[in-house]
């Protein structure tokens, strides 16, 4: 309570539950029954379901097909690149495919690369409707046939001598496809927030990079989004398969396979155990959102009755319970503070509870939390995952104190000053583990 009257927070901003593994008595409890948004940890619910509905060695399968076998190394018609909608359909994997596709004796393609993102009801999706950021990697909307999470991977390379120029490294660099580089190096003696003082604007062809890159930042990654999917994926194609020595000149279409077509190469996920592990512990939110539409069979309004009638059958009832797009990126999603917790009283109990619980961010270890609870007795003592959005903070998961008893926890904030309640987070956690509850 001091820390939370310290960041200026009202009690009646917060929601708290904390409970024993194995008991349904709270040893605290504050408006538990308050319908919060709780940003990122809404993906409790889609993980956890997915889990139990789709089972932990679910893979998704991403393939390659023509209306006839190629001839002489030859493919005369078009090439159809069908999705399923894999959450995690990268750079490497596509040029594994390609490489396939090549070993098979495939060198020249004469028709269009046509993808069929049938497995996916189409979603109007604005990436800049959430807050203006649509060049941001969490704003990026569900396709059947997302690759590489629809972002471009840019290293910036500060020069090592005075007066040169930042060095950029594009992947996936699409074909004919330019950076235009305007960054310049500066002297400034901290880093900071070097990403919030660069710019990028995509325009037909290229994106232009401005802005000043402090020298002692050394090399930075930094995740650009704004690039149309299919944009992306086919300017991604073609470059890669002329990388292998084939030829294409084709365009590119939107349409269903054929019944009758052929498959020629194909390239599956991981299993979805490893999957959730990216969604929770870095708070993916458009993996989140594809494993949703999943859940769904490609159908938003499908995807939040199937977890509603998974909930009911493990007689989970959430009144209050708004699902969006299942990733928390919403001001409409809500659970209370008393149900998160018994969803993961329940995900204790599954027989799913190893993948679920490795998914979250160890305290001080890893993800999300990597930079948290240090210096205390919680750090690798929880498996937290942490909520975020403007106005909004959480964290909900499983502590094991110093006595060796596991507690599941539950804070959510929702107020103006939400920024300021780790300190409050802390106090809580470090409490829990000294064995004072």
């Amino acid at each position: 309570m001091q820390a939370l009257k310290t960041a200026g927070i009202p009690a009646q901003a917060v929601a708290i539950v904390v409970r024993p593994v194995d008991g349904a008595k709270a040893a605290v409890r504050h408006r538990g029954d308050a319908a919060m948004n709780p940003a990122s940890l809404m993906k409790l619910v889609t993980t956890f379901g997915a889990l139990e509905l789709l089972g932990p060695a679910h893979t998704w399968r991403t393939e390659i097909l023509a209306d006839s076998p190629p001839q002489n190394g030859v493919l005369a018609g078009d090439l159809y690149l069908r999705g399923s909608g894999d959450p995690k359909f990268t750079y490497e994997r596509l040029w594994l495919l390609l490489r396939e596709l090549r070993g098979r004796g495939v060198k020249e393609i004469r028709g269009d690369l046509v993808l069929d993102k049938g497995a996916f009801a189409v979603v109007d999706h604005d990436p800049a409707a959430f807050d203006g950021k649509s060049l941001r990697p969490y704003n990026v909307g569900p396709d059947a046939l997302l690759f590489n999470f629809a972002t471009l991977h840019l290293t910036l390379v500060p020069p090592d001598t005075p007066g040169g120029s930042v060095r950029v490294l594009a992947e996936p660099l699409p074909a004919d496809f330019e950076v235009v580089n305007r960054l310049q190096a500066t002297d400034a003696k901290h880093c900071g927030e070097w990403r919030e003082r660069l710019e990028a604007k995509l325009a037909s062809g290229k994106v232009e990079l401005s802005g000043p890159f402090p020298r002692v930042c050394g090399e930075k990654r930094w995740h650009l989004a704004g690039l149309p999917n299919g944009l992306l994926l086919q300017g991604v194609f073609t470059r890669l398969w002329r990388e292998l020595g084939g030829e294409f000149s084709g365009q590119l279409r939107d349409r269903p396979t054929p019944a009758n077509a052929i498959a020629l190469a194909s390239s599956e996920s991981p299993a979805l155990g490893e999957l959730v592990r990216d969604i929770n512990k870095f708070s993916n939110n458009v993996m989140a959102r594809q494993l949703f539409l999943k859940v769904g069979a490609g159908e938003t309004a499908a995807a939040d009755t199937a977890l509603r009638t998974w909930l009911a059958k493990k007689d989970l009832n959430f009144p209050e319970l708004v699902l969006d797009n299942g990733s928390g990126l919403s001001r409409r999603e809500r659970i209370s503070a008393d149900n998160l917790a018994r969803l993961l009283a329940a995900g204790w109990r599954s027989p799913v509870m190893p993948e679920l619980m490795s998914s979250l961010p160890i305290a001080a270890i890893d993800g999300t939390t990597r930079k948290k609870f240090n210096g205390n007795g919680v750090a690798g003592q929880a498996h937290l995952k942490t909520g975020s959005l403007e106005g909004v903070r959480g964290i909900a998961g499983y502590l094991l104190d110093k006595n060796g008893r596991r507690h599941i926890v539950v804070f959510m904030v929702n107020h103006p000053n939400a920024g300021a309640a780790q300190p409050a987070f802390d106090a809580l956690l470090e409490w829990l583990w000294a064995g004072a509850s």
